[in-house]
């Protein structure tokens, strides 16, 4: 299954509702792009909602570091929203929570970026 997004906007927050798998290849790459896409038409307020994703790599992981970075880098924010207990896990274990800013749920995202 390939990465799919749906993007809109919620009170200044451009939220990319992500379905299918993060992985090495087009995927990531297909991630990387859209974010910076994004920043070029000056959005900096970013929401990642992984509701929808079935499974995530290492590569994938590399993927929403690397958004991550070019969005803060820009002077942006990119936060995360509805993570699978799994992905919550890979992210505690690489340590990567002391990274992103991850919520349960869309509303508290959103209200945190204002």
């Amino acid at each position: 299954m390939a990465l799919n997004f749906v993007a809109r906007e919620t009170k200044g927050v451009t939220i990319l509702d992500l379905s299918g798998k993060i992985v090495l290849g087009r995927e990531s790459q297909a991630l990387r792009e859209r974010v910076k896409q994004l920043l070029e038409e000056g959005k900096k307020k970013i929401l990642l909602n992984l509701a929808n994703i079935t499974f995530i790599d290492s590569s994938g992981v590399g993927a929403l570091v690397s958004a991550y970075t070019s969005t803060r880098a820009q002077g942006g924010d990119l936060k995360l929203t509805n993570l699978t207990e799994k992905f919550q896990e890979t992210l505690m274990v690489t340590r990567l929570l002391t990274v992103f800013e991850v919520y349960d749920n869309e509303a508290d995202a959103v209200a945190k970026f204002q």
